[in-house]
């Protein structure tokens, strides 16, 4: 056998594989559904994982309203952003980011699991998360996934 018959195939952005996948996101707690979603927006679960591409899927979100933390999360962890004025930092807890919007609490998660460069906010487009049980993303025939099986 000719040890030069195997050759070790980087994915790029043409030969990627990406499929549509739907994670329901209901009594899961932040950190671990956060954790596995950044996984399949890299393509890390796949064999033809390429670091420096992006080969991972598309995943819709759902049910981010009824997501679990634990502890005493909910009125200790504040989010921080600036406004770019002096003195315009403002802080606001998870109780009350999730109220208002409870898509950005996983969104804001997920962004901090990837890579903070152009691949990075690449893959973070590929996401789109959903307070409730419905999406408008049914004629890319998504496959739901259990999280726990990953």
């Amino acid at each position: 056998m000719d040890h030069l018959s195997f050759k070790t195939r980087s994915v790029n952005k043409a030969s990627a594989d990406k499929a549509w996948v739907v994670v329901d996101a209901s009594d899961n707690t932040l950190g671990r559904v956060a954790s596995q979603i950044a996984n399949i927006l890299r393509g890390k679960h796949k064999p033809s994982f390429t670091p420096n591409a992006d080969c991972g899927d598309y995943v819709i979100v759902i049910n981010a309203d009824k997501l679990r933390v634990t502890g005493k999360k909910l009125t200790d962890k504040i989010y921080l952003r600036h406004t770019g004025y002096p003195g315009g930092q403002r802080s606001i807890n998870l109780r009350d980011k999730k109220a208002k919007n409870s898509a950005s609490v996983i969104e804001h998660a997920v962004k901090g699991m990837l890579q903070g460069n152009r691949l990075g906010a690449a893959q973070y487009r590929n996401m789109f998360v959903y307070a409730g049980a419905e999406h408008p993303h049914e004629a890319q025939q998504p496959t739901t996934v259990s999280l726990t099986n990953l």
